[in-house]
């Protein structure tokens, strides 16, 4: 089992483990801890049904201070947190809005990928308004799916091994419908044009890498690790 304190990753699943209903020995088979490690951490910071990952974490912070802090439990938290930074950096840098891109990267390092709303919010300590648009965007995207639970009348918010598939086709055909209209605007203005040439070679482009995208998409689509 690991030793030293909880690291905010784990704070965090324990989070999703007690939205999800899990037991407390279930909850530290998943995180390979002691059950009475993890029943004394939710008690501490008020119970299975006020427990909060960050507020938690800040607590224990507040309280090591008074103790020698272990160096390789600093170095884990730090790795998580310049991981987490740099992959939504490169996600902005690809042009995702801050946001979407902090939803989208916490649900790729959420431990089943599977989160609500509520536990996106929660994690990343944003409203619930912020949080409806990242979601609705990357669900339009095919980044993320939408999941209903009848059972507690919730949606879960989900990131799965086709994510990447999907949101390739969707960009993809969204790129091939732009291609028909550039090539039948340039139709329009006529071939023997400079602004109809230019149109219609645009969108013969945008037609022929579209089309590539969409079939590199189905070949690899069940490409494994």
């Amino acid at each position: 089992m690991p030793e030293g304190r909880l690291t905010l990753r784990e704070r965090q699943r324990i989070a999703t483990g007690l939205a999800d209903g899990r037991s407390y020995a279930e909850i530290a088979r998943r995180l390979d801890r002691p059950t009475s490690t993890i029943s004394r951490e939710i008690a501490r910071n008020g119970g299975p049904a006020d427990y909060r990952p960050e507020r938690a974490h800040q607590a224990a912070a507040r309280r090591a201070r008074r103790l020698p802090r272990s160096p390789s439990a600093e170095l884990q938290d730090r790795k998580v947190v310049e991981m987490e930074e740099g992959a939504v950096e490169l996600a902005v840098g690809m042009g995702l809005p801050k946001m979407v891109a902090r939803v989208l990267i916490g649900l790729w390092l959420s431990e089943d990928g599977r989160l609500t709303a509520a536990e996106l919010s929660r994690g990343l300590n944003v409203s619930p308004a912020s949080i409806s648009m990242a979601v609705g965007y990357l669900t339009r995207q095919g980044l993320i799916r939408r999941e209903r639970d009848p059972r507690r009348r919730r949606d879960i918010y989900v990131v799965d091994d086709d994510a990447w598939y999907h949101s390739a086709v969707i960009s993809s055909r969204q790129t091939l419908a732009a291609a028909e209209i550039t090539k039948a605007a340039g139709q329009a203005l006529g071939l023997d044009t400079p602004v109809g040439r230019r149109l219609a070679r645009g969108g013969a482009f945008l037609e022929r890498i579209s089309q590539d995208a969409l079939a590199s998409a189905e070949r690899w689509r069940d490409l494994s690790p």
